[in-house]
């Protein structure tokens, strides 16, 4: 590299040696070139890195059913920084690239090299590429965490114990671990979120009292919603939904719960046991009669059928 500006002609003018003018010139210049390119580094990092942060909140800010997720909040904050620092490295590498030019290294060798790598690992990377885009999107709107109770495909659901931006990993009811690349999730559905819902339903035969056996499962209900161990999992007051479906043989009597996230399934196991002892008990529970608990997604438990 030639280095021949104004400090050289200057030195020159003073009579001094080549020499000695291209030296002054390289001691005084180049330090000073070098360091402007480190502060302009510097700024342009701290100001791609806000900008960064900025659009992670502001995209968070607008992501449907999650404007109250504490957790959300947390996730946006991380994918910030993460996002924040991949800027970083990219700004001082080509700072980097710059100071060593600076020093006279010649750099076409080095980045047609990096060039032929680059595309190389980029046709072989494509699918994680894929999956880590996924996967940074799925944090960043808190679709589900560790912990959540999820659906993905009809062979594939169960508890998230592991959420990278690659992977996904649950296991499901059977104790079975799933890995799934983020970039293979198309739909999921996420039975934990904010809130949860149980259901039981009571499919009672035409010849039995309906109208008693609805009188008891709302005041069991009542009564289970103000037990002082039950409560604090349960959202909403129990709802009772008469006749929910009829057929031939039978009616369904449905009651419905809001509870905790992932608590519904032991609410609903609670609600059946509790139900069935009070008919048994008044003498309502008749043989054929039956009690169905469903919910979305497979009971990480599933209960025990009552006692004949």
């Amino acid at each position: 590299m030639t280095d021949q500006g104004l400090l050289y002609e200057l030195l020159r003018n003073l009579h001094l040696s080549h020499f000695a003018a291209r030296l002054a010139e390289v001691v005084l210049v180049r330090p000073l070139r070098v360091l402007l390119v480190v502060v302009a580094a510097a700024v342009a990092a701290n100001l791609a890195a806000g900008a960064i942060r900025r659009f992670v909140r502001s995209f968070r800010s607008r992501a449907p059913l999650s404007t109250t997720s504490v957790r959300a909040d947390q996730r946006a904050a991380t994918l910030g920084d993460v996002l924040a620092n991949l800027v970083r490295a990219v700004v001082w590498t080509v700072a980097a690239l710059i100071i060593l030019d600076e020093f006279g290294i010649n750099l076409a060798p080095l980045l047609a090299g990096a060039g032929i790598a680059g595309v190389a690992i980029g046709f072989g990377a494509q699918s994680l590429v894929k999956d880590m885009f996924s996967g940074v999107f799925i944090l960043l709107e808190d679709q589900y965490g560790v912990g959540d109770l999820i659906t993905i495909t009809d062979k594939v659901s169960g508890t998230v114990e592991d959420l990278s931006v690659r992977t996904t990993r649950l296991r499901s009811a059977d104790g079975t671990v799933w890995f799934v690349p983020n970039g293979e999730i198309r739909q999921v559905g996420n039975v934990s979120k904010d809130w949860s819902r149980a259901v039981v339903d009571l499919v009672v035969s035409y010849d039995a009292d309906l109208v008693a056996v609805r009188q008891n499962v709302t005041e069991e209900a009542a009564a289970f919603a103000a037990d002082e161990e039950w409560a604090p999992r349960v959202l909403e007051g129990p709802e009772v939904i008469d006749e929910h479906t009829m057929d031939a043989n039978s009616v369904t009597v449905r009651l419905v719960v809001r509870t905790a996230p992932r608590q519904q399934y032991a609410v609903a196991r609670e609600l059946r046991r509790r139900i069935l002892g009070r008919l048994r008990s008044d003498g309502l529970w008749q043989a054929g009669q039956k009690v169905l608990v469903t919910a979305s997604g497979p009971d990480p438990a599933p209960p025990t059928p009552p006692a004949s």
